[in-house]
């Protein structure tokens, strides 16, 4: 018996090693697939392909890494396809809208998803969004807002971040904004408000262009996470300080959570664990190296890096919300 005990436990110890080098060795020769769920030339995809570009050197066996776009239904799409048929191996990757795992609570007859089912890789950084109008538009501040009747933003279709962002302007904050839906993606919406066909719209602070904030063309009016950046203007309010309710202020943490989530990277949560390690590990040297951050700066994208498994940690704390805030944030971000 102590034989075959021994016997058994030193099979074990040969084997992990051997199990980790395959594991390590599995990338060699592969092509990682990098789906993003929005459309080509927003901050989504900016993200994604400096992701492209310094994530395969970090991966053991040094992976080609394709990009691919795959917009649909808020980003949703794109999380549907890692379990419609994608391989479970780990060569297929996804980004999307944080958003959804709000909505996965709020509007789960829409999004039919549970978060915590996934993997998550990492995440690159927080998704600071802010508000903002054509300075043309003569609204300067968030009072000046609030004040209007008149005031059309972009959006693109229901779930995603600009469109929850407006939901919640109108229904937790009181502005009467009109909304259009239905352009593609940030860019698109970004060239209505260049045509003035919109007024303005809520987005990715990274996406904003550098001369329409050198040369005043638009006003930002009010920011949805409270981290600063550089080039931000700190007299621009956070949201969550505009309420005085504490239910409000609750609610709103439920619906801004998905900004902190951030620039989310995700595998099917049946790929193996082993895989899932590496990839973890590789991300996390990535978010690292200089040359990732040199690169990152000059393209002006913010890097706040967060961990898979702390993803995953705050993941879990949302999908145990009180279920009487979950119907006020339902009701807030339905609209």
């Amino acid at each position: 018996m102590r034989r075959r005990h021994l016997a058994a436990t030193v099979l074990a110890l040969v084997s992990q090693p051997a199990a980790a080098v395959a594991e390590d060795a599995f990338y060699s020769g592969k092509t990682l697939r990098l789906i993003v769920g929005l459309p080509a030339g927003g901050a989504a995809d900016a993200y994604a392909r400096l992701v492209q570009r310094h994530l395969a050197r970090r991966v053991p066996g040094t992976p080609a890494i394709v990009v691919q776009n795959m917009p649909g239904a808020g980003s949703l799409k794109s999380v549907i396809s890692l379990d419609a048929g994608a391989p479970a191996d780990g060569t297929v990757m996804v980004t999307f809208n944080p958003g959804l795992v709000a909505e996965a609570l709020t509007a789960p007859e829409r999004v039919k998803v549970d978060f915590r089912n996934y993997a998550f890789i990492g995440s690159v950084s927080e998704d600071i969004r802010v508000c903002y109008v054509r300075s043309a538009s003569g609204v300067r501040t968030w009072q000046d807002l609030l004040a209007r009747a008149d005031i059309v933003f972009g959006a693109t279709a229901p779930g995603a971040a600009g469109t929850a962002d407006i939901a919640m302007l109108r229904n937790l904050f009181g502005a009467s904004i009109k909304q259009v839906q239905g352009y593609a993606g940030s860019a698109a919406k970004r060239l209505a408000v260049e045509n003035g066909e919109i007024d303005g719209e809520c987005g990715s602070w990274p996406a904003i262009p550098d001369d329409w904030l050198r040369d005043h063309k638009i006003n930002v009016l009010v920011r949805l996470l409270r981290t600063l950046v550089p080039g931000l203007d700190p007299n621009v309010p956070f949201a969550g300080d505009l309420l005085r309710d504490e239910r409000d202020r609750k609610v709103y943490e439920i619906l801004s959570a998905p900004g902190k989530l951030g620039r989310l990277f995700v595998v099917s949560g049946r790929v193996p664990a082993g895989r899932v390690a590496i990839l973890r590990a590789s991300f996390d040297a990535m978010v690292a190296d200089p040359a990732f951050l040199s690169e990152a700066q000059k393209l002006r994208l913010l890097i706040a890096p967060v961990t898979g498994a702390e993803i995953a940690g705050r993941i879990a704390d949302l999908f145990a919300t009180p279920a009487d805030l979950v119907v006020r944030a339902k009701a807030v971000s339905g609209d």
